[in-house]
C-alpha cells in the first residue's frame, strides 16, 4: 500500500511540474522578444525618429512642389487635364524618392523592392497593353493638341463635339446630346477631321428644264443669306451641281454650328421650298417617255 501511495505522489509532482516548465519557457521567449525589441530601439531609435521626420518632411514639400506645378502650368494656359497629370506625376516622384531615402536611413536595402516593382511593372505592362495605349495617346493628344474642347472632330465615322479629352478616353456629345466615349487610342494615328465650332450642311434641290438656273442660284443665294443658320467664318456656296435625267440640280453648300446642325438643314429646305413655290418655279419628279411603235406584216395587210 505504501509503495502505491509514493508512485501516486510522484506521478502528481511530474504533472505539477510539466505545466510550470510550460509557462517558464514562454515567459523566457517573451522576455528574449523584449530584449531584442529594447535592443532594437536602443539602436535604431534615432534612424526609425529621422526615417519619419524625413519623410514628412518629404511628403509636405511634395504637396508644395505639386501645387507649384499645378499653377505653373495654369498660368501658362496648359490644358487642364494635362496639368494636374503633371502636378500628380511631380508629387508621386518626389514621395517615392523619399521613401527609398527613408529606408535607406534605416539601414534597408531598396534593391530587392526595386526588382519586385520591375517585375510585377512589367507584367502589369503586358496585361494591360490596351490601356495604356489609351493612356500613351491621351497624353500624346494632351500634349500636340490636335482639337480642343468645343471643337467638332470626325474620327473614324462617327462626328461629335468634343465635351471632354481625358488620357483614357475623349468624349464627345452631337446635336441630340448622347454622349459619344472614344478610347484614346482610336484616335491617334487614324484620319482626323476638325471643323473647329461647325459642321459642314451640303443641300440640294432640283428645277425643271423650263427655268433659267442662274436666277435659281441668285434666288437661293438670297434665300440662305436671309437665314440665321450661315456660320460669319465661312461664305456659302450655292451653284449647278449637275444636269440630270428630268432636272437641274442647284447644290448648296454652307456651314453651320454643329450644335444646330439638323435643325439648320429643316429650316433651309423650308425657306428654299417657299422661295421656289412663291416665284413658280417647278421640282420636277422623275419622269419617262414611252413611245409606242406598231408596224404591220405583210402578211396581216
Amino acid at each position: 500500500m505504501s509503495e502505491t501511495a509514493t508512485e501516486k505522489s510522484t506521478s502528481e509532482t511530474i504533472s505539477e511540474l510539466v505545466p510550470i516548465d510550460l509557462l517558464k519557457d514562454e515567459i523566457d521567449q517573451v522576455s528574449q522578444f523584449y530584449d531584442v525589441l529594447i535592443e532594437f530601439f536602443t539602436n535604431y531609435s534615432f534612424q526609425l525618429v529621422g526615417a519619419f521626420i524625413i519623410f514628412i518632411i518629404g511628403y509636405v514639400f511634395a504637396g508644395k512642389i505639386s501645387g507649384l506645378v499645378l499653377r505653373l502650368c495654369e498660368r501658362n494656359k496648359l490644358d487642364i487635364t494635362l496639368s494636374r497629370f503633371l502636378a500628380n506625376t511631380t508629387k508621386m516622384l518626389i514621395v517615392i524618392m523619399i521613401t527609398i531615402i527613408s529606408l535607406g536611413k534605416l539601414g534597408i536595402s531598396v534593391t530587392p523592392f526595386i526588382a519586385a516593382i520591375g517585375a510585377i511593372s512589367l507584367g502589369a505592362g503586358l496585361a494591360l497593353q490596351g490601356l495604356l495605349a489609351n493612356y500613351a495617346a491621351g497624353f500624346n493628344i494632351i500634349i500636340i493638341r490636335p482639337f480642343v474642347v468645343g471643337d467638332t472632330i470626325t474620327v473614324d465615322g462617327v462626328t461629335g463635339i468634343v465635351k471632354e479629352v481625358l488620357l483614357a478616353y475623349t468624349i464627345l456629345s452631337d446635336e441630340d446630346n448622347v454622349e459619344i466615349t472614344i478610347p484614346n487610342k482610336h484616335i491617334v494615328g487614324e484620319i482626323l477631321l476638325n471643323s473647329k465650332n461647325d459642321s459642314l450642311l451640303e443641300l440640294t434641290v432640283g428645277i425643271d428644264y423650263q427655268h433659267n438656273p442662274i436666277e435659281v442660284v441668285e434666288l437661293l443665294k438670297k434665300v440662305i443669306g436671309e437665314l440665321d443658320i450661315v456660320s460669319d467664318i465661312r461664305e456659302p456656296m450655292v451653284g449647278i451641281d449637275a444636269f440630270a435625267d428630268s432636272s437641274i440640280n442647284i447644290a448648296i453648300r454652307l456651314w453651320t454650328p454643329t450644335i444646330s446642325l439638323y435643325a439648320a438643314k429643316y429650316k433651309a429646305y423650308e425657306a428654299i421650298y417657299v422661295a421656289l413655290e412663291q416665284e413658280k418655279i417647278k421640282i420636277p419628279f422623275p419622269q419617262r417617255d414611252i413611245h409606242i411603235v406598231s408596224s404591220l406584216s405583210k402578211e396581216n395587210i
